[in-house]
């Protein structure tokens, strides 16, 4: 059997590989045909000189040239819509439809083109002019981006077409992704299209190069290797704090999404007016997806009385006669096992499920656990183990200021919610829980479960460790997301026509935002002479 090209330097070649390996139809529990090599270092080194070599072409690179890449790329995708839904759902069980032909993979060709947009508009450099003392600086391309993709979202946030590669692209780098084992056939695919759309509109050859699978230790020297200038990573909180170790050993960025349970806090003033509405959307909320959403509400919080009592009811039946999803592979299956024996062990009360089977292939039966204020701060850290899947955990408090104190102890998150009466009669008890709750997640909502995640400017899909590695970035919320990806460039006293175009007198495109003495303006700089 034929193992499958990666993609270096523009070219699909043979690799210097070290093994092989094959994606699983989780559904069926059937390995797919198709082998995939694991590289060598030979593979990765080869890759890296090729980005070196990109990133000096790229940076001289007008940002229109950049947009027209991402927004072929963009239409490529979508041309070739029907192949990659199909084998999308092969390698995750995930729905063709509504799921990935008409949310992911729209999303996906969106923000690509969001992302260049903001690249050609040029604003999301915040460029600044002091005219005073003739200094100016504008953030610019940071060099060779290395992205690791999550096996969740094998289009919206595949390690060579999500949010992060679109950041990255559009900041001015080059991209050498890293495959998900789990939808190595998606990812070819995205491939394919993605350096068809380079040499289409001529962006330098290794532009955007993969390789589907590294050992542990050469991905570790990889991320740590000089010519890498960033790291993106979405996965498991250990693997990715590994990387970032050799990150930081030697100085360089990693932007990290590892893990959020997402609390859910429920006041009484909610319950009384909407519980089964509010019992509803929770039920919906943790089992979309088979509960395998980074923002999947993990986590229920209660205060103790007969409204309680009744709505957890109400959710047990939901959870109970709802139908059971697929699992995303058998490694899934198996942690989720585990998260949930984690929280039993801690003094989690089974209410229903947490039985192997159910649905379709690698499959556990919808779970719902509780606990009360008490238990869970006997062993906080516990109480916070993650199942992600299709499973909960509820914790029910004595009253409010038990509440808080339980969410004093929270990790980060990447979104918090809160539910009170609409009439605005829970005032005081909204405060004292927000105030627990708004700096330990990045994203904070009121009467909305958590699992949308809109492409908007102002979405933030971040927060405090270690739902991130930093808490001041989102890898969600173009332009933002493409700083992440960039240096701030300063010139002091430079003549005008060595200036990048952004920060000459005369606005390049006369459109983009620049800071200039202070003030925002679209507006050319009158000379200091005038």
């Amino acid at each position: 059997m034929q193992v499958h090209p990666v993609l270096i330097a523009g070219q699909w070649r043979e690799s210097a590989a070290q093994g092989t390996f094959q994606a699983e139809d989780p559904a069926e529990q059937r390995t797919i045909d198709d082998l995939y090599p694991m590289s060598s270092w030979a593979d990765a080194d080869a890759a890296l000189a090729a980005a070196a070599a990109a990133a000096d072409e790229m940076r001289l690179l007008e940002p229109a040239r950049i947009a027209a890449f991402l927004e072929a790329y963009a239409a490529r995708i979508e041309a070739r819509k029907s192949e990659l839904v199909e084998m999308a759902n092969r390698e995750t069980a995930l729905p063709k439809s509504p799921r990935l032909a008409d949310n992911e993979l729209p999303r996906t060709s969106n923000q690509l083109r969001l992302a260049a947009a903001a690249a050609r508009e040029g604003s999301w450099a915040l460029p600044t002019i002091d005219t005073n003392l003739d200094i100016r600086s504008l953030h610019a391309a940071i060099g060779p981006v290395c992205i690791f993709g999550p096996n969740n979202f094998p289009l919206a946030f595949n390690a060579i077409s999500g949010g992060d590669f679109a950041a990255a692209v559009a900041a001015g780098n080059p991209v050498i992704a890293l495959g998900h084992p789990c939808h190595p056939n998606t990812t070819r695919l995205l491939a394919e299209e993605a350096s068809a759309a380079a040499c289409q509109t001529g962006m330098p050859a290794a532009a955007v190069q993969l390789l589907y699978r590294l050992s542990y230790a050469d991905g570790e020297r990889l991320v740590a290797d000089p010519r890498i200038a960033a790291v993106a990573y979405t996965g498991g909180r250990a693997s990715g704090l590994k990387l970032k170790t050799c990150a930081d050993r030697v100085g360089k960025p990693i932007y990290l999404e590892l893990s959020s349970i997402n609390p859910v806090v429920i006041l009484p003033g909610a319950l009384a007016e909407r519980s089964a509405k509010i019992a509803d959307e929770f039920t919906t909320s943790c089992l979309s997806g088979t509960g395998q959403f980074c923002t999947n509400p993990g986590f229920l919080l209660l205060l103790r009385g007969p409204l309680t009592d009744a709505f957890i009811t109400a959710v047990v039946e939901r959870f109970r006669s709802a139908p059971v999803g697929t699992l995303l592979s058998r490694g899934v299956c198996e942690s989720l096992a585990r998260g949930v024996a984690s929280l039993r062990s801690a003094g989690a009360e089974l209410l229903v499920g947490d039985a192997d089977g159910g649905g379709r292939g690698y499959s556990r039966s919808n779970t719902l656990l509780r606990a009360t204020g008490d238990a869970f701060l006997r062993s906080p850290a516990d109480m916070q183990s993650e199942a992600f899947g299709n499973a909960s955990l509820i914790v029910v408090a004595d009253d409010i200021a038990q509440a808080a104190r339980v969410l004093r102890h929270f990790e980060g998150n990447l979104t918090g919610t809160i539910y009170s009466e609409s009439r605005g009669g829970e005032e005081t008890e909204y405060a004292a829980i927000a105030a627990q709750l708004r700096p330990r997640v990045g994203r904070l909502l009121d009467d909305k479960m958590p699992t949308g995640v809109a492409v908007s400017t102002a979405m933030n899909h971040g927060g405090p460790y270690p739902a991130t590695g930093h808490p001041g970035f989102t890898s969600v919320g173009i332009p933002a997301s493409l700083r992440r990806f960039s240096m701030l460039q300063c010139f002091d006293n430079v003549r005008q026509s060595r200036l990048p175009a952004a920060l000459r007198d005369r606005n390049p495109g006369g459109g983009t935002w620049r800071l200039v003495d202070g003030q925002w303006t679209t507006g050319d700089v009158k000379p200091r002479n005038s």
